[in-house]
């Protein structure tokens, strides 16, 4: 039987919505037509937000924001041509110091044909600093925080898409320069091991890679400096990950990468996933 619903979900790191927006990213926009785009660094206070969003995508496009209150930091958005109900932007009460960090929003939407809602996840992980301590405690307990908030979604028997820019290579596939880059924030093992716990002891599924197997990329993320995107010197640090229900329904992966140097309009390329039921 032919499957007559879907949803394309595209998530990526625009590095500021008005450099975007200045760059280039209204033609990707219209030739994409995604149903949802999460995005990460926005970098804007909410109205600045809600202006470009306007412009970007329409004023009827549904959109839910997390600022930060670092101005012209971090900062998340879902933006959907469908209702956004239950916005959420904290992770709990155990986890308040990230409160107003621009780093998480969350929204459900009721999909036509779908046996349950589904809950967005536009998420913003830390760099961190492997010779900085507290840079580094303070992105291991946004793993630990944002763990449990997705099971505790989850518990609720919707179904669960985290995306966003995680900024952890999962394995040496992830990576093109991984050797080098052994003891280095991105690679570290106590990083990779909340991947191992979500992917192999949760049952969370990396949507990208079980539709790409076991090949090196698709990277998502390349320097400006030199000619890291030229020679695909790349990393894959933005993520799909979904609860497995969701992800039996992903039909196809791509990473929107630019044509050249000059087109970008981010270092990130948008992940863009098809689910069809």
């Amino acid at each position: 039987m032919a499957r007559s619903n879907q949803v394309l979900i595209a998530s990526v790191n625009v590095n500021g919505i008005r450099a975007a927006d200045r760059n280039g990213m209204t033609s990707w926009i219209a030739e994409r037509k995604a149903d949802i785009v999460t995005l990460q660094e926005v970098r804007a206070e909410d109205a600045i937000f809600h202006e470009h969003a306007d412009r970007l995508w329409g004023a009827k496009w549904n959109r839910a924001h997390a600022e930060s209150e670092q101005k012209g930091r971090a900062g998340v958005a879902i933006i959907s041509r469908h209702p956004l109900v239950e916005p959420h932007i904290d992770l709990g009460p155990q986890a308040t110091r990230f409160d107003r960090t621009g780093r998480w929003v969350e929204a459900s939407v009721s999909l036509n044909g779908l046996d349950a809602p589904l809950t967005v996840i536009s998420a913003y992980v830390h760099t961190g600093d492997a010779d900085d301590a507290g840079r580094m405690e303070e992105k291991l307990s946004f793993f630990s925080a944002m763990t449990d908030r997705m099971e505790q979604v989850r518990a609720t028997g919707r179904h669960v898409v985290l995306t966003g820019d995680l900024n952890v290579g999962h394995t040496e596939r992830d990576i093109k320069n991984w050797k080098g880059n052994r003891g280095k924030a991105g690679f570290l093992e106590v990083e990779r091991a909340w991947f191992d716990t979500w992917f192999n002891d949760l049952g969370w599924v990396d949507v990208a890679r079980s539709l790409a197997g076991d090949s090196d990329g698709p990277y998502t993320w390349w320097s400006f400096r030199g000619q890291a995107f030229d020679k695909n010197v790349g990393w894959r640090i933005d993520y799909q990950v979904a609860t497995p229900e969701f992800a039996a329904l992903a039909n196809s992966s791509s990473v929107d990468r630019a044509p050249s140097y000059a087109e970008r309009w981010s270092d990130h390329a948008p992940l863009v996933v098809t689910y069809k039921w």
